[in-house]
């Protein structure tokens, strides 16, 4: 006899389990939840005996796992729409951070706001995520560029996680841009960043995992390496901005480190590619920056699939080049911009999403042991997830098994 406080009944599953059907599909389901977990999964005509205090019958709907944004930049201040009509008038995203404008505009306003305002701000981005299925959100510092101010992000970041209904895995982005206070010296910047803003950080509980953008108009190899070592130290795995303007080796990197992704990966050759295939490093794919900024380099996603690298696809919502707060546009874009199909990118925002916050043990699959997140959808087949812009689907969203 299972004990269970929800019984999930009369529902199809899009459980995102490798193998079998496609989409790991079960055509009429039953999820048995307990303590917030998942204690059992399946077709409901082999559901064993139990006792549910509460059931919940879908009428036939689709319940995948809660959908996972593992690649934002939430909190922020102000917004960049006047770089948005530049763009539009023929500036290059190269152009406009070199004159100034670009991350280091978005610093400003950040450092300016309090920590209640970046949190206000963040949870109306917030709640676009979660109306198209979003239970996990991984939220990047990067725009404070000083030690006060990263640390003001990223507790803003812990505050949604406890608050706002969604489950949050920060990462420290002290190596986004160089602030411009240190536009002549960016050495001591990179000296800050690493030995004094990240281990503070950590020092507070503020940090999951560490990020850096490596790109000629950021940061070089040998500088995110420096950063890279420092974490190793301190016990934290490291995820990177790789090749999103040019291959300058960041997949490698990101391998050579075994990092948990390699995000954007537009320009990554097949050397990157496979090193990150042999190093087991998710490839994070962002349609929205890649749309905004009118790019014409596709992630190598053949290779990626020939080489058995996995694919997670994300909205990197952020206020300059990817102004994305729909996980379902995200899904649609990487199926017409970047030829994913349906599963695939299901799977990139579910299961390989997990994986890439390092997070597989927890949540991205239905089944049992994984904590009961979970998106019902008024679909009638998985696809409309990539299809539809634009139309609510979303029916309700369990976290931890408690409808949010």
């Amino acid at each position: 006899m299972i004990r269970a406080d929800l019984l999930i009944t009369d529902c199809r599953l899009a459980t995102m389990r490798e193998g079998g059907q496609v989409y790991g599909a079960i055509d009429d389901g039953a999820v048995l939840i307990a303590g917030g977990r998942i204690v059992w999964a399946g077709p409901r005509t082999d559901l064993p005996q139990h006792d549910a205090a509460q059931t919940d019958r879908l009428d036939g709907r689709w319940v995948t796992p809660g959908l996972i944004d593992c690649h934002t930049h939430l909190v922020f201040g102000g917004d960049r729409s006047g770089e948005f009509e530049q763009r539009l008038g023929g500036a290059t995203y190269e152009e406009i951070a070199r004159a100034g404008g670009g991350i280091v505009s978005s610093v400003a306003a950040t450092r300016a706001a309090s920590g209640d305002d970046l949190y206000a701000s963040a949870l109306t981005r917030l709640a676009g995520l979660v109306a198209t299925g979003v239970t996990t959100v991984e939220i990047k510092s990067g725009y404070g560029l000083d030690h006060d101010s990263e640390l003001k992000m990223l507790r803003v970041a812990r505050r949604i996680g406890r608050e706002a209904g969604v489950r949050v895995r920060t990462s420290y982005l002290g190596l986004h841009a160089v602030p411009p206070e240190h536009r002549a010296d960016r050495a001591a910047y990179v000296d800050k960043a690493v030995d004094e803003i990240l281990p503070a950080a950590h020092a507070e509980g503020l940090v999951d995992a560490v990020d850096a953008y490596c790109e000629p108009i950021a940061f070089t190899t040998d500088e995110v390496g420096r950063l890279f070592e420092k974490a190793r130290s301190l016990g934290l795995p490291v995820k990177l901005h790789a090749d999103q303007l040019s291959d300058g080796g960041g997949a490698a990197l990101a391998a050579k480190y075994s990092a948990l992704s390699a995000d954007h990966v537009e320009h990554t050759g097949e050397a990157g590619v496979r090193a990150m295939a042999e190093a087991g490093v998710v490839a994070v794919l962002l349609p929205g920056a890649f749309l905004m900024l009118r790019e014409t380099q596709v992630p190598p996603v053949d290779l990626l699939r020939g080489h058995g690298v996995a694919m997670a696809v994300a909205t990197d919502c952020n206020p300059g080049t990817s102004p994305v707060a729909s996980m379902t546009a995200a899904l649609n874009l990487a199926c017409v911009q970047f030829r994913l199909t349906p599963e695939e990118a299901l799977a990139g925002a579910t299961r390989v999403a997990a994986s890439a916050l390092g997070l597989s043990a927890e949540t991205g699959t239905i089944e049992p042991g994984k904590a009961a997140d979970l998106a019902v959808w008024d679909i009638e087949r998985p696809a409309e997830l990539c299809y539809w812009l634009g139309k609510p689907l979303l029916a309700r969203r369990y976290l931890a098994g408690m409808e949010r």
